[in-house]
């Protein structure tokens, strides 16, 4: 879906392209991890607080609870983007989020560390750690491909561990920037805008939006949440990451075609006008080259129905149709 013709003008002059990780290059649908006993009472109470969020993580504790209900009942539940929920039970905090944000308070900050996707805390000392798994879109290393091979530069900026979005990032051949928070998402993109850039930025969530709205242009999947899909110039309909490229190639060859049209409506006024104005015209025959004139430009912005093809996997629906389908 094309919110606005700008946005397609902007997409056809990027040169740069960066990836959100969690919902836009991997499905979305994390899976936690029960790597040796996880509490279940700890599920529970990580979950009341997750029901709060639609990020993924916490979408994916809400499902590995179940049915089980939190043994503590919250006063106020509050989002940090880019860092957790807060809840407060009288007197006593829990945290759920990112691992140096959950434990800020603790006495062992200094000594804080490893990868844990998300850790819950109360009052700063750590009650359970939950890592996830997410696995990369069907397509997104061809479609990455893709990008690489027209010579777009592609990255990755997210705000999960190194661990998770370097293997990713080794997957895919790209260049990473891990555990970066929104602020220093939409800091990256404006960099790289200021040094003569013009970005694409491809994210989902909450913590993507200052950076979708910093970008030269910004795409989001219809998948990512309300405020992504605001802020997001462009937004793709299927789970097909091979619309990035398609949506790009698109808005290149649409571009390509105004020039033309521009060119060939300039070239009739150039030699229709002096006849017009001499008189050598009769009404018919003005008629008659009005009419073909824009039969001959209307015929040229046609072809970009047939210019968008590209490489795609033989099992792939085509995701140029579902561009052209979400801007009719």
């Amino acid at each position: 879906m094309v919110k606005d013709g700008g946005g397609l003008e902007r997409l056809a002059e990027i040169d740069t392209i960066v990836f959100d990780k969690t919902g836009t290059l991997t499905s979305g649908v994390p899976r936690l991890v029960r790597s040796g006993v996880i509490d279940q009472g700890m599920v529970a109470i990580a979950a009341g607080l997750a029901c709060h969020s639609r990020h993924p993580y916490s979408r994916s504790l809400v499902a590995a609870a179940g049915h089980s209900a939190s043994a503590v009942e919250f006063d106020e539940i509050s989002e940090h983007p880019g860092c957790g929920l807060e809840a407060h039970a009288g007197a006593i905090s829990y945290r759920l989020g990112r691992l140096e944000w959950a434990l800020a308070d603790s006495r062992d900050a200094e000594r804080i560390s490893g990868d844990e996707s998300v850790v819950l805390a109360r009052n700063g000392s750590r009650l359970a750690d939950f890592r996830f798994e997410d696995r990369l879109r069907v397509d997104a290393a061809a479609a990455v491909a893709e990008l690489k091979d027209v010579g777009l530069p592609v990255e990755i900026v997210s705000g999960d561990g190194e661990t998770s979005v370097g293997l990713i990032a080794a997957k895919l051949g790209v260049e990473h920037f891990a555990a970066v928070l929104p602020g220093g998402k939409a800091a990256h993109v404006a960099a790289l805008e200021a040094s003569g850039r013009k970005v694409l930025m491809v994210g989902d969530g909450l913590n993507d939006a200052p950076a979708l709205v910093a970008a030269h242009a910004s795409m989001a999947p219809a998948s990512a949440a309300d405020v992504g899909r605001n802020a997001a110039d462009l937004v793709f309909l299927r789970e097909s990451l091979f619309a990035v490229p398609t949506a790009i190639l698109i808005a290149r060859n649409a571009s390509r075609l105004v020039r033309q049209n521009f060119a060939i409506a300039v070239a009739y006024n150039v030699v229709a006008v002096p006849f017009a104005v001499f008189g050598y015209v009769t009404p018919l025959i003005a008629a008659v080259a009005m009419s073909g004139s824009s039969i001959v430009v209307v015929a040229n912005a046609l072809r970009l129905k047939g210019g968008w093809r590209i490489a795609l996997p033989p099992t792939e629906l085509s995701p140029a149709t579902a561009v052209l389908e979400a801007a009719e």
